[in-house]
């Protein structure tokens, strides 16, 4: 396709749409969440509606310049935006503004901006970059460490900010290297560790493992279709165990049930190596990896949860699992969120009639709880129809991903994808308290600039690269 063509006929009209309709809804809901009757004006520069409506002008003003930069420039140049961004995230941590006890602004006269927001579309073009040189290469380890450190390169900095939201959106981009080819076991693990970890905080540790030991059981049973195989394998288990027990409970008093059952499981399987090894069987080495993995995971989680966290994020987690309650501590934001939504009823009290959103009930309510506003003021058919906005959005980011014909460009797709997605499920989930409460702005809805800008310049990158989807970028 020449490259002269009409750029702006062929972009996708729909997406754009969808764009300037929740910049638009998303001010409207500034403005309802942050109402000053002093200041009615919703042009009032001096209030946060009114700053935000500048954010929205210069966001289309970027929009337009994003597009109308050649698209090969977001090729050739995604390392140098890439390492510019890195160095920011260094530098925000030593000279940066603290905000909420994160170092993770920069003060520039009236204007503050985070780096962390723009490093998000920054580590979509590398990561896109370097897996376009290495296509269908990702069930290679010297593929994927590369790839894994372009993610975690700029987690970590955020991490040490700190601001963990955004570098639990930085993760998000695995979605990607699975979706390029990497292997599901990987991805099934990642996901094990999850569902593990909030198992360890729910139940007693010896009560789980003993579950995953059964589920091992079952496991080589089904796989072999030799129970014969399986019940022996369990006797062994039993029988070490119970060697191991009595030598702790009679003579040693000291080694603790859950170190007896990992020596046993050692032990156990010491003496299957061989069958496994004589046999080929990899099924059974496989079973026995993930048990033992999960029982010395198991026993990490406590300390990690105590040690790594901070005491506020332990007591949201705590909050969320419904282990701890406290409504007027920690628990606040969640609790106040969860009765203003829920007192929108079905149709919502009508535009500023939002009695916990005027009297400040809820914290953040113009930022990472703006979905409070929505809920109380729009109801549950208001809530409905923004859920159902980003998920026209997402499939419709789906379909023009797939649609590709450069693997950059899909690469990339697939990395504004899973970013949007993860700021929205987050977002929206610890409004009503599927996850913890953690700082992170609904996209094209929550008040902020840097936000703002980083959502529009990483979505128009890839509308670019759509429009000019016939050429060949290099």
């Amino acid at each position: 396709m020449p490259r002269n063509v009409n750029i702006w006929y062929r972009i996708d009209k729909i997406t754009v749409l969808l764009f300037l309709l929740m910049m638009i809804m998303g001010w409207f809901n500034i403005y309802a969440a942050v109402y000053n009757e002093e200041h009615k004006e919703i042009l009032d520069f001096t209030q946060g509606y009114g700053k935000q409506f500048i954010w929205l002008l210069a966001a289309v003003v970027l929009a337009i310049i994003v597009v109308i930069i050649d698209t090969r420039f977001y090729l050739f140049f995604s390392w140098g935006v890439y390492g510019v961004l890195v160095i920011l995230l260094i530098l925000v941590l030593f000279v940066g503004k603290e905000v909420n006890g994160a170092r993770s602004w920069f003060q520039l006269g009236p204007l503050t901006l985070q780096p962390s927001e723009f490093a998000k579309f920054a580590t979509a073009l590398a990561l896109a970059s370097y897996l376009n040189n290495h296509k269908e290469e990702l069930t290679r380890l010297s593929v994927i460490l590369p790839a894994a450190a372009i993610i975690l390169l700029p987690a970590v900095l955020t991490a040490k900010q700190p601001d963990m939201g955004s570098t639990i959106v930085f993760f998000s981009f695995f979605f990607v290297l699975y979706r390029e080819g990497m292997s599901p076991y990987i991805f099934v693990s990642a996901l094990l560790m999850i569902v593990l970890f909030f198992l360890t905080l729910l139940m007693d540790n010896i009560v789980l493992e003993l579950i995953l030991v059964a589920l091992a059981f079952f496991l080589t049973w089904f796989v072999t279709r030799k129970p014969k195989l399986a019940l022996s394998g369990l006797g062994i288990i039993l029988l070490i165990g119970g060697i191991i027990f009595a030598l702790d409970h009679f003579v040693l008093r000291s080694i603790g049930n859950e170190f007896i059952l990992i020596i046993t499981l050692i032990l156990a399987g010491l003496t299957f190596a061989f069958y496994i090894y004589q046999k080929k069987a990899i099924g059974m080495l496989v079973i026995y990896l993930f048990l033992l993995g999960s029982i010395l995971y198991i026993n990490t989680v406590d300390f990690a949860f105590h040690n790594l966290l901070k005491p506020h994020q332990s007591e949201r987690v705590e909050i969320m699992l419904g282990i701890k309650s406290d409504p007027h501590g920690t628990g606040y934001n969640l609790n106040q969120s969860l009765i203003s939504i829920g007192s929108g009823g079905f149709s919502g009290k009508g535009y500023l009639q939002g009695t916990q959103t005027k009297f400040k009930f809820v914290p953040a309510q113009s930022t990472d709880f703006i979905f409070c506003t929505v809920g109380e003021e729009w109801g549950f058919l208001g809530s409905f129809a923004i859920v159902g906005l980003y998920l026209f959005l997402l499939l419709r980011l789906i379909k023009l991903a797939e649609r590709q014909r450069s693997v950059f460009s899909r690469i990339y797709g697939y990395g504004v994808i899973s970013v949007l997605f993860t700021h929205f499920f987050i977002n929206i989930g610890m409004t009503i308290g599927l996850v913890p409460v953690i700082g992170i702005p609904l996209p094209f809805f929550s008040y902020g600039g840097s936000s703002l800008w980083g959502f529009t310049i990483l979505l128009f990158i890839f509308l670019r690269l759509d429009a000019s989807r016939t050429e060949y970028l290099v």
